[in-house]
């Protein structure tokens, strides 16, 4: 049997190297030629079974066809998607490898393989854990010759992942836009290429860098998928390929066609993490595994629980002031909130969207004393300070940019298009980046600032950077690794920082900023109706404790839905509640609704926060959520718009002890656990959107 932990194996005779992770093994082998081929993905094997699995065969015997049988690790030969494309200064663009060496140091291996005539050096990265069946793997290239020539990068994908031959596939992905985000998409694979990909700086709105695949039977609980997630916040592409033969392969990594730019002499290239994971656990397993994974794995604080946040934006828009804001810090913490978020309008000639963007200067004329009169009184409330900031961002109506029009992505002889009254400030130049981690670094140490709300809204065009020539493409990469660095620098001097990513909602969601936030600013549709499918789509890859959840007012700002203010809250109650609502309209009996709703959440948190999550299924418009610890449950369900006559059916519950017995804590109900999940519960939600909260403690 495989090892019970992580480990690597290494058969000489075979060539062979066999990742075997807690339930997975993951197998790769040199060819003849050293090209490595990929041999298994999928339930955990010893050693001596994967020696033998049998070669796939070639697909015909045609000149037509790839020469090889097996996918490569890293795709640069054969007819598909090429993952690494390469230019060498005599116009050669192909490769040819000759292994090196490996290393094996505790969960990691390096393969190195260098290109037998040009100055090229590649190292194949994967990384187990002992506790996860997510497979982490990345590339770097070297290039060799100090004093050489630079080579030219049109593609580098950080890996190419080959799931076993199966008769069918199918693709799931999410898709949406701006307030309608993460869209579950799950579709037939057709045959051909299919390419996901973000074209717009950002991971984005319309599309998000990760995918699963199953061969068309798998369901919520049981079933094979592979899945993959691409740790990038910036352009990124995944070119899925299914040949006419059967074989599945997909590369992927970050930036899109189009681009280029130089390898320079002794220069060393890192591509991001690109993780995968096999299970045999349907899609809700593989989202735990994911969910497991990023909290022990991703995560820099997972561990603390997320604070309830008011947020003063739908309060009072860009009108801030002190006396307003106070106002609303009171309400807030009379309610229960934790922490207090001042949006959008604090600083320089800030009045709207349309100047003062990049001008971090505190507005006096609405905060004559600067901003610690009202964080004094913040803390003293007894709630934590936070504030929003959009440091990639200027307006050109700013001091900013007319000190340095320069500084932002922009290309010679051609217009400077505006979004949002926006241009994009290029963090790829070390002076722009400088600039902004002081003002950040200041902003934070000066005023004792608790937690930032990183905002960017718009995505790129005019991305050029005249300055750098012939690697100009770079900015596209360079630009997302400067965002990263004030981040890491920030965390890193202010321990007790907290940051949520938010752009514009949930453009720049991926592992890559998780890595670097506490939360996700998911979507800036606050409508508790449409959140339903969004948060839901946010689930497959991404825990509960991640996704900030806002209740807002009714009728909705954006929709005009109007919403009873229990079914706001019990929606929000799904992930990191908040709120956004102008608590200074609402009545009275809405505040002592909201404070009971925030202390039931408060008991709940725990485990929603850090227990595990199933998602129970919709029917007839019902659709239910569960969280588990060892002894609790916490159950959300919500009934969207019924067709009369439609019936419905008892919510049938998880992973409970079927011989244990469960205690309602507000009824007092004694439930069995085989009849929860045999038969289910029916919690009454008479009308469209009703409600509830179902709390169960395991008594025996």
């Amino acid at each position: 049997m495989p090892p019970s932990t992580a480990a690597i194996q290494f058969d000489p005779s075979h060539r062979l190297w066999v990742l075997h992770t807690p339930q997975t093994s993951y197998a790769l082998r040199l060819d003849e030629r050293d090209v490595p081929r990929h041999v298994y993905w999928g339930p955990a094997l010893a050693l001596a079974q994967v020696i033998d699995v049998p070669r796939r065969p070639l697909p015909a015997d045609s000149s037509f066809e790839s020469p090889a049988s097996e996918a490569g690790e890293l795709a640069g030969d054969g007819f598909g998607p090429q993952g690494l494309l390469v230019g060498f200064s005599d116009g050669t663009s192909a490769v040819e490898w000759r292994f090196v060496d490996h290393e094996v140091t505790a969960g990691d291996l390096a393969i190195r393989l260098r290109d037998r005539h040009y100055p090229l050096e590649a190292t194949l990265h994967y990384r187990v854990h002992d506790d996860s069946d997510v497979i982490v793997r990345w590339t770097t290239l070297r290039h060799t010759d100090a004093s050489g020539d630079p080579l030219l990068l049109t593609r580098t994908d950080s890996a190419t992942w080959t799931p076993p031959l199966r008769p069918r596939y199918r693709l799931s992905h999410v898709t949406g836009a701006w307030t309608s985000e993460f869209q579950l998409e799950r579709v037939a694979l057709p045959i051909g290429e299919t390419v996901l990909t973000s074209r717009r700086g950002v991971s984005s709105h319309q599309a998000h860098p990760w995918l699963m695949i199953d061969d068309g039977q798998a369901g919520e609980e049981h079933g094979e998928v592979w899945s993959t997630a691409l740790a990038w916040s910036g352009s990124w592409r995944i070119s899925i390929d299914h040949s006419p033969s059967g074989r599945l392969t997909w590369t992927g990594g970050f930036g899109h066609e189009g681009l280029t730019w130089r390898l320079r002499p002794g220069e060393t290239w890192r591509t991001p993490p690109f993780a995968g994971l096999f299970s045999t656990g349907g899609f809700g397993g593989t989202s735990r595994a994911w969910h497991d994974h990023v909290a022990r794995h991703v995560l820099p604080d997972p561990g603390t629980l997320r604070p309830i946040v008011y947020n003063s934006w739908e309060a009072t828009g860009w009108a801030v002031n002190e006396a307003n804001q106070k106002r609303l810090a009171a309400m807030a913490s009379r309610i229960g909130a934790e922490l207090f978020v001042m949006d959008d309008g604090w600083f320089g000639a800030r009045d709207g969207d349309a100047a003062g963007l990049g001008d971090w200067r505190v507005k006096t004329d609405n905060f004559p004393s600067g901003l610690d009169p009202l964080i004094a009184e913040v803390h003293r409330l007894g709630m934590r300070f936070g504030l929003w900031v959009e440091p990639e961002m200027v307006n050109p109506d700013s001091d900013l940019y007319r000190a340095h029009p320069d500084w932002v992505l922009h290309m010679p002889n051609r217009a400077r298009t505006t979004l949002r009254n926006q241009l994009v400030l290029n963090f790829a130049r070390p002076d722009v980046a400088g600039w902004a981690h002081k003002w950040l670094d200041t902003l934070v140490r000066d005023h004792h600032i608790d937690y930032l709300k990183w905002d960017m809204n718009r995505a790129f065009t005019e991305a050029g950077w005249p300055d750098a020539g012939p690697d100009a493409s770079r900015l596209w990469i360079e630009h997302v690794r400067g965002v990263y660095c004030i981040l890491d620098r920030l965390r890193d001097d202010h321990p007790d920082l907290r940051i949520q990513a938010c752009a514009g909602g949930g453009g720049r969601s991926d592992l890559g900023m998780l890595s670097r936030t506490d939360e996700v600013w998911i979507s800036d549709n606050t409508d508790a109706a449409d959140r339903i499918a969004i948060q839901h789509g946010y689930s497959q890859l991404y825990p509960a404790r991640t996704m900030a959840a806002w209740v807002t007012d009714s009728p909705n700002f954006l929709t005009g839905r109007r919403l009873p203010l229990r079914f706001r809250f019990h929606v929000a109650m799904a992930g990191v509640l908040g709120i956004g609502g102008n608590l200074l309209e609402w009545t009275e009996e809405e505040l002592g609704e909201a404070t009971d709703l925030i202390g039931r959440y408060k008991q709940i948190r725990p485990i929603v926060q850090h227990g595990r999550q199933y998602r129970l299924g919709t029917h007839a418009g019902r659709t239910a959520v569960q969280y588990s610890t060892p002894d609790q449950l916490a159950v959300l369900a919500w009934q969207l718009p019924l067709r009369a006559g439609q019936p419905t059916v008892p919510i049938r519950l998880r992973n409970l002890d079927p011989t244990g017995r469960y205690r309602d804590a507000d009824t007092g109900s004694i439930h069995h656990g085989a009849v929860l999940m045999a038969h289910g519960i029916d919690p009454d939600l008479p009308t469209d959107y009703t409600s509830t909260l179902i709390r169960l403690t395991r008594i025996g």
